[in-house]
């Protein structure tokens, strides 16, 4: 059985990962130590647990009161400065690790993450659950049963507020960092690999409080056979919404994302020689942490290679999110920098 140790208590650690553990041990208790949960932030102020977890001090702690071999780590500290937190938990033993989208920030913290990976044999999955979604299995089934012929274009629109998440942290460099690369990786197991073609990024502005790159994100992709994908996420639109659209040479498809942990249902709509609505249960984050700790207690702490599976898909997101940040920064210019700053600090 695999113990748990939840690192980094914020949105994603506390609001998320504990209260999946706590459905996905009522599911299956199998691959789970019925020992309590064991959770640590950096962030002396975040060390706030709920009732039947424990709280350390720090990983080292955190370390003392689960055998590391024998647990698996849910990283759910911002991307911005992670690296040197998994070097932490590798060099005092813990081999099976979870770690919060996108894997890494920029290309050099990815080489990072690469090297600590093949130094210390880690097995790591990154939370990209939309990849094991009900909605985006049944999408990948469309495009490869070809009843609608040939896919040709893929557009999402992933829209929320995330003004007070936003202006109280600085985890996430971008926008890009945020929304888009649940759908990013999608794009990629639908259509393939994939290169930049266009992107753009917006600030947020909230009163006085400008934060540069933080309102929206925008990108557009040519994969190698063709197929072009549109992204929109704006993090400053009144509603939220997690739509995808497949267009294919007789048809399409319109499907939505569960948009909270309110409700676990997503639809699905295909437009045909027949009309098809359907409506279904898809809970991809309790199913994608179950398939990790099966996965994790039957093969072991051994990392997968570097070049396949889930994990490859992982890395040209981090690619390609870095084309796209580098391409606005490149449209934005001195000037217009400069401006930014001003007013940020303003």
């Amino acid at each position: 059985m695999l113990h748990s140790l939840v690192v980094g208590l914020g949105r994603a650690g506390a609001g998320l990962h504990l209260r999946v553990l706590a459905r996905a041990r009522e599911l299956d208790r199998d691959p789970f130590h019925p020992g309590a949960i064991i959770a640590c932030d950096p962030a002396p102020a975040a060390r706030r647990v709920p009732p039947g977890v424990t709280a350390a001090e720090s990983v080292r702690a955190a370390a003392e009161l689960v055998p590391p071999g024998r647990t698996v780590v849910h990283l759910c500290t911002p991307p911005t400065g992670r690296t040197e937190l998994l070097r932490e938990l590798a060099e005092l033993g813990f081999r099976r690790i979870i770690v919060e989208k996108p894997v890494a920030p920029d290309l050099t913290s990815l080489a990072e993450v690469e090297r600590l990976r093949t130094a210390h044999g880690l097995r790591l999955a990154v939370v990209a659950h939309w990849l094991d979604a009900e909605l985006t299995r049944r999408l990948a089934d469309l495009v490869q049963r070809g009843p609608l012929g040939r896919l040709r274009e893929i557009s999402f629109r992933q829209h929320k507020p995330r003004f007070t998440h936003s202006t109280a942290t600085g985890g996430h460099p971008t926008a890009f960092d945020v929304e888009v690369p649940h759908s990013l990786g999608v794009a990629l197991r639908l259509a393939g690999p994939a290169e930049l073609v266009d992107a753009d990024c917006a600030d947020m502005r909230c009163g006085d409080v400008v934060l540069p790159g933080m309102g929206g994100a925008r990108l557009a992709l040519r994969h190698v056979g063709g197929v072009r994908t549109a992204i929109d996420s704006d993090l400053t639109a009144p509603v939220r919404e997690r739509r995808v659209e497949l267009e294919f040479e007789h048809g399409s498809a319109v499907g939505h994302y569960p948009l909270s942990d309110q409700d676990h249902h997503a639809q699905l709509t295909v437009h045909g020689p027949e009309e098809q609505w359907s409506v279904f249960p898809d809970d991809a984050l309790t199913e994608f942490t179950l398939r990790t700790y099966r996965r994790f207690k039957a093969i072991g702490p051994e990392p997968e290679p570097a070049a396949t599976g889930h994990f490859a898909i992982h890395r040209d997101v981090v690619r390609l999110l870095w084309a796209a940040k580098q391409h606005c920064r490149d449209r934005t210019g001195p000037a217009r920098q400069r401006r930014r700053t001003a007013d940020h600090a303003g």
